[in-house]
């Protein structure tokens, strides 16, 4: 048997708002965009070639609402991992997503936290330097 997570549904407050952010920001593929009527819609993205994805959940219900942003209880929720830590972090701040600290190498590799549009925190990782 073999399994593997293919996506993690992620609240957002609206489709196109975090469309825009995760594709114009972050540098994220867009793989899917289909409407499932009534407003609803099955939208797919990921970092170029990457196996997981997330699925952009639009909040429908007031418990929704209150979660987007705060998915993993204030802790670091999503791990993006990269080949080039400083040209990755470099083009991040230039499109002006927010870092929470300064970078730091870890036995591990580089790391610098940061949060996505709607407060989510992340972690940017790469290799050893």
């Amino acid at each position: 048997m073999s399994q593997h997570i293919g996506a993690l549904a992620l609240l957002v407050r609206d489709y196109d708002e975090a469309l825009a952010y995760y594709q114009n920001v972050l540098g994220f593929e867009v793989l899917e965009d289909t409407s499932q009527g009534d407003g609803k819609r099955w939208v797919v993205v990921a970092p170029a070639g990457a196996a997981t994805r997330l699925l952009l959940a639009q909040a429908a219900t007031e418990e929704q609402i209150q979660q987007i942003g705060n998915q993993a209880g204030s802790r670091v929720f999503l791990f993006l991992h990269t080949t080039d830590f400083a040209a990755d972090y470099a083009t991040m701040r230039a499109r002006g997503v927010q870092f929470l600290e300064e970078p730091r190498h870890e036995s591990y590799g580089s790391v610098v936290v940061f949060q996505d549009l709607y407060g989510n925190k992340w972690d940017l990782l790469g290799p050893r330097p």
